[in-house]
């Protein structure tokens, strides 16, 4: 399979003008595992781009689906699927299973490409005294960061979709996110872009002032707010999801949106409550800078 993988669901509108304004979603969708839940809340959002981190394709869990093709179809989007990881555990030889970030749109994409980090933990690796069953879940790849722009009525923006390791310490994760802001260096300074996902750290401690002196802004005005839910009595949830946003743009509006639940969704389980992911979503808007 190429490590890239495209579909075009959004139908065609003729504007003249950009938008006054883009709502944004950012959201670790835990494989979309809860794969209807998770498309109730994104299209109440009604956002005209998605951010998403932990897409399955083809894997054992999710029903062999395309999870971003599946979201796409529905909500009328167009998509780009970037590889992170073969999931040795969920497929086969003849039908491999795979695992990665997708960047949705209602918006054309163009020239997407992954930036896979040169620092890995090597956590994931098949060793050969580890049976291939679930618990051990076993891949080939490496975490990424999915590149794309998207075409806004002529106006470009570019969108860096991370997933940072999370088995490793935040000097790893650091150094993985300061290749996406080298990376980013290079754009045109005039270009609005937006690095946004899951980045495994409290990018408060010191990623935050590494994006600002790259001139980005965080998008959401929370930096507090947890973005993963209490897994214990007395322990508060996490911090690790994050947008920042650099150009001509600003933010606003942002949110965590820590209520989302999925419940009343699938048959035979009416009553359950069940997250759907993990991960709380965030949003916010753009709009042009008045600066």
């Amino acid at each position: 399979m190429q490590e890239i993988v495209t579909g075009n669901f959004a139908p065609f509108r003729w504007v003249i003008w950009p938008p006054g304004s883009l709502r944004i979603v950012d959201w670790n969708i835990d494989r979309g595992l809860q794969l209807q839940a998770v498309i109730d809340f994104l299209a109440s959002t009604n956002a005209d781009i998605l951010i998403l981190q932990e897409v399955d394709l083809n894997a054992r869990r999710t029903h062999r689906l395309n999870i971003a093709e599946e979201i796409a179809r529905k909500l009328q989007m167009d998509y780009v699927f970037g590889r992170e990881f073969e999931e040795l555990v969920q497929g086969s030889k003849a039908s491999p299973a795979y695992h990665g970030q997708a960047i949705l749109a209602k918006w054309p994409i163009s020239n997407p490409r992954l930036i896979r980090f040169s620092r890995q933990s090597h956590f994931w690796q098949p060793r050969w005294y580890l049976p291939r069953i679930e618990p051990f879940q076993e891949r080939l790849g490496g975490r990424i960061a999915l590149v794309a722009n998207i075409n806004v009525a002529g106006s470009k923006l570019v969108i860096y979709d991370l997933h940072l390791e999370s088995r490793a310490n935040d000097e790893l994760r650091f150094s993985q996110a300061q290749e996406v802001l080298s990376d980013a260096a290079r754009q045109d300074p005039r270009c609005p872009l937006v690095i946004a996902g899951d980045f495994n750290l409290d990018a408060s401690k010191g990623a935050a002032s590494a994006f600002a002196t790259a001139g980005f802004q965080e998008a959401i005005a929370e930096p507090h707010t947890p973005t993963t839910p209490s897994h214990r009595l007395f322990e508060p949830g996490r911090r690790i999801d994050w947008a920042f946003v650099r150009g001509p743009i600003r933010a606003g509006s942002g949110r965590v949106h820590n209520q989302v639940k999925a419940s009343d969704h699938y048959p035979g389980r009416v009553h359950n409550r069940v997250k759907a992911s993990d991960h709380y979503p965030i949003s916010f808007t753009l709009t042009g800078s008045r600066g």
